[in-house]
């Protein structure tokens, strides 16, 4: 099966088309007839291109066959979560509100891809708007793990995961605003990076929050993301929060040996803060032993509990969130999916308050990492998994959990997640690899070193192509009981009112249902502060004005 072309890794598949023992066309082929084969049980796919896809593959290797070899990328068919935009293809984010949105320019990130000479195969299915899911009221259903299709792949990115994960992409670009990227990336058992805040631009990739929003590839191993992230990185002067930090030549630091890294573990993520399978914990202490091995120093770190980032994130993206729907929740609030509304009609109940002082705290634990950044050179903790039953979904639970990637979006540097093995009955477990800002180098030369040392890329997902299978959904769940007084929501009534919005009786229980939550969010948000504490959200002008 790992003999399968379409089983080769993004390095392997470069190297032979460089030499001309495989054709780029043979290879897109190869992958299109496997997606029509197994698209239809995984649902990873809402646009397969394969006619585009094809002309690419042609035009590529006809500039191969020239001596025009562009670098690594070049014939390399991949695909894109449906927020990219695509010049004439359509781009739905998952919702029926986009529903026939045909864009006429491409994002940043798909013109360096295509000026690299890869091949796009199709856009991919997310949750409604990289925010809300898995959801099983919109017009495309989810995407199903491809380690057992009753599964959940985890999101935003879940088609990215699903596509990577069983073959039907050599890569995927996805998005992290909270974990987006690497909760697929470990319930599928694959490579997924949140780079650094700044370092790929976000232009014409559609806005869940301006100040969390991350692209970033989703790959099946480290050497592969450290190609393509260093093809799509690098500043854009229309995305206002690009770097202009000069890309490092990612690949070339791979090297198989960890000597002289401080790694801190942050074992209280996964041990107090959140919930954590006692499979997981100990894949992870088996990970541990294998960076020791490859000679890295180890030693137990600590940041603050991840409901304090939790905190901050959500009151902010939730609010930014809100401002970019706002005008369409107005008009056509129903539809969109219950899921998606029951996590952004959250936003309703926070205050401009509420914001500013998220935003401040944001700024005072990114300033309590430089000591932390002084003292390791990379930062450990368990990654999301292994993933829950897609009928064991319920939307509440957005609000009551915190999470093990939402830190690492409050503190803006990069975090990678990694599969460390697998369950008893053969799901994913991952661990997060976290480094300082603009550090990826490091974070992939970790990645690489623990892939070398242990046998997890060799296991892919196994299909049976004469086992029946079926499409039904789960039913959309029921609104969460909202254990509220009436008085409580005849004010929640009034504050729906002032915005506009008519919500149906379902609607409206689960927005009551959120209402407890946020009152113990925003409440431990509420401490004294000194007036010259800034947001994070300041702006600097630029050198000539």
């Amino acid at each position: 099966m790992i003999g399968d072309p379409n089983y080769l890794t993004i390095a392997e598949a470069s190297a032979r088309i460089e030499r001309r023992a495989l054709s780029p066309v043979e290879l897109t082929r190869s992958i299109l007839d496997r997606i029509a084969a197994l698209d239809p049980r995984l649902n990873a796919y809402l646009l397969v291109t394969a006619d585009q896809a094809m002309d690419q593959a042609r035009a590529a290797e006809a500039e191969i066959m020239a001596g025009r070899r562009r670098g690594p990328m070049h014939g390399i068919p991949y695909a894109l979560k449906d927020i990219y935009c695509t010049k004439g293809i359509r781009t739905t984010s998952h919702s029926r509100t986009r529903a026939d949105y045909v864009p006429d320019f491409d994002a940043t990130t798909v013109t360096k891809l295509h000026a690299a000479g890869a091949v796009l195969l199709g856009k991919l299915s997310t949750h409604e708007f990289a925010h809300g899911g898995p959801s099983f009221d919109l017009p495309w259903p989810p995407a199903r793990n491809p380690w057992n299709r009753d599964y959940f792949t985890g999101g935003s990115s879940s088609g990215s995961g699903a596509a990577v994960a069983a073959g039907l992409a050599m890569a995927a670009l996805g998005s992290d605003t909270g974990g987006s990227i690497r909760n697929p990336a470990a319930l599928c058992g694959l490579i997924g990076l949140k780079p650094t805040y700044g370092l790929i631009s976000r232009s014409g990739v559609y806005t869940n929050s301006f100040s969390y929003d991350t692209a970033g590839p989703m790959t099946w191993t480290a050497e592969d993301c450290a190609i393509l992230l260093g093809t799509i990185a690098g500043h854009d002067p229309k995305d206002p929060a690009s770097s202009r930090r000069e890309v490092p030549d990612y690949r070339s630091g791979l090297r198989g040996d960890l000597k002289g890294l401080r790694i801190g573990v942050l074992r209280h993520m996964y041990e107090t803060d959140v919930e954590s399978p006692a499979a997981a914990k100990a894949a992870m202490e088996d990970a541990l032993a294998v960076f020791r091995s490859l000679g890295a120093t180890i030693e137990d770190a600590r940041i603050r509990p991840a409901m304090d980032y939790y905190d901050v994130k959500i009151v902010g993206a939730e609010s930014e969130l809100y401002a970019v729907h706002e005008p369409v929740l107005r008009q056509r609030l129903g539809d969109f999916g219950e899921d998606f509304l029951g996590r952004c009609l959250g936003a309703l109940l926070f205050s401009g308050v509420d914001y500013v002082q998220a935003s401040r705290e944001r700024r005072a634990m990114i300033a309590e990492m430089a000591p932390i950044y002084q003292r390791y050179d990379l930062l450990v903790t368990l990654g999301p998994g292994p993933a829950p039953r897609l009928d064991a979904h319920h939307t509440i639970n957005f609000w009551r959990r915190a999470s093990l990637t939402t830190p690492f979006n409050v503190l803006g540097g990069p975090a990678m997640a990694q599969c460390i093995g697998f369950t008893p009955d053969g799901l994913p477990l991952a661990m997060q690899i976290v480094g300082r800002p603009f550090d990826e180098a490091t974070v992939l030369r970790a990645a690489h070193a623990y892939e070398c040392a242990t046998p997890w890329r060799a296991r892919r997902p196994v299909f049976d192509p004469n086992t029946a299978f079926s499409t039904e959904l789960p039913p959309v769940p029921a609104p969460a009981k909202a254990a509220i007084s009436q008085s409580e929501r005849d004010r929640i009534a009034a504050v729906c009112r002032r915005a506009g919005l008519s919500l149906n009786e379902r609607h409206f229980e689960q927005l009551c249902a959120t209402a407890p939550y946020i009152e113990a969010m925003t409440g431990r948000l509420n401490r004294t502060r000194a007036f010259h504490e800034e947001p994070s959200s300041i702006f600097v002008l630029t050198p000539d004005g």
